[in-house]
């Protein structure tokens, strides 16, 4: 039901969130969270009543089968809803790390987020489109089977579903589709993503409390289907309020320090020949990044000072190379990089330091991931 790409890179050690693997499409991994099952256990539960009032004379059974494969057929909406999220971004160049199904809806998770408001609005877009396409062919599809039957319900229950994940996520307001195109939109005529972010914030706190007070309104008209109702807008106004305050502190996170230049965060660089003694380059960094170069000049990475201080413990006449971080093509930055491109590579890639180099290619400095938290969080107003 959501797009985002405001996922940080995982922490070192720590293994990164996500569930049963059941596929992959153009090498994303579609995963199945533990969530799934409980949301699907919830949809049978209060849904089988309902499927007696719609197919009188239908046994339990048949009842609880039917109520089952809704749960099924909407876990495929949104997958086929996702789907259209993911295929969308990769046209677009937008790498996307994984499709998760969890407890009553999906993410895609890209890899950066988008670079102009027209990129957002059609990833935002392609979900909400290939939803509503398939209620209409499930719609049409209900004429040719005859009324009142298991094979007419089920169909019925697939049109419904897509129906309702496609006019649901067009709701203006993060973090679904329809608060991502408020942001699009804004983003377009202001020039400004932050602003286009606060008011689809808001839309997401009015879609929230609009939830509730439906479903309440249910509960007071004593509607047949008030407890399933009650239900599902409990826990969606629950992850829609969620989701919204994640992409405010997101939006938070994705901009460069107001009044700060790169060259005020970025540490000194001295290179270093890769086979000095980690002791000898341990004490050499000191408030500075270390560029380790072989013989032939070819550089064999930053120092990581954490386990350089380890292996010094053991062994302090070893070659420093053996304490080197790489030097990956996403761990380097051009000075000429404007603020937010450098805040977002630096918040999307799992490093902890960066080699920053001129137009030329040459070492400029090394910009620590903690440098630029500090003076972010310096920058920050107060809440």
């Amino acid at each position: 039901m959501a797009v985002t790409g405001e996922q940080g890179p995982p922490r070192r050690g720590v293994a990164p969130e996500g569930g049963l693997l059941l596929f992959r499409v153009s090498g994303i991994p579609v995963l199945l969270a533990p969530s799934w099952w409980i949301g699907s256990l919830i949809i049978v539960v209060l849904y089988t009543p309902l499927v007696e009032r719609f197919l009188p004379g239908a046994t339990t059974l048949t009842s609880w089968l039917l109520a089952a494969a809704f749960a099924v057929l909407l876990g495929l909406s949104v997958l086929a809803h996702e789907l259209g999220h993911c295929l969308v971004a990769l046209r677009l160049g937008i790498p996307v790390r994984r499709l998760r199904l969890f407890l009553l809806g999906g993410l895609s998770e890209v890899a950066r987020t988008p670079r102009q408001p027209r990129q957002e609005g059609l990833v935002a877009a392609a979900g909400p489109a290939v939803s509503l396409l398939l209620g209409v062919f499930c719609g049409l599809l209900m004429f040719a089977v005859p009324r009142e039957s298991a094979a007419w319900l089920l169909i019925a229950e697939c049109a419904v579903a897509n129906f309702a994940v496609g006019l649901f996520n067009l709701l203006p307001g993060l973090p679904l589709d329809g608060g991502r195109l408020v942001r699009a939109g804004v983003w377009a005529a202001t020039g400004r993503r932050d602003k286009g972010t606060r008011a689809a914030v808001v839309g997401g706190g009015i879609v929230a409390a609009g939830l509730i007070v439906w479903a309440l309104w249910g509960l007071a008209a004593g509607s047949g289907d008030r407890w399933l109702r009650l239900g599902v807008c409990v826990v969606t106004a629950w992850f829609v309020i969620l989701g919204a305050r994640s992409e405010l502190a997101a939006e938070a996170r994705r901009g460069w320090p107001e009044g700060v230049r790169l060259s005020e965060l970025v540490r000194p660089v001295l290179q270093l020949p890769a086979e000095s003694p980690v002791s000898d380059a341990l004490a050499a960094s000191a408030g500075r990044g270390v560029v380790l170069v072989r013989a032939d000049g070819v550089a064999a990475g930053l120092l990581d000072e954490q386990a350089a201080a380890h292996l010094a413990g053991t062994s302090p006449h070893a070659p420093a190379e053996m304490a080197a971080e790489p030097i990956r093509a996403d761990t380097v930055l051009l000075s000429s990089e404007s603020g937010e491109e450098i805040a977002e590579r630096v918040r999307e890639t799992a490093a902890w330091q960066f080699l920053v180099v001129d137009e030329e290619g040459r070492p400029a400095g090394v910009l620590r991931r903690e440098d630029l938290r500090a003076a972010m969080t310096r920058s920050r107003p107060p809440a």
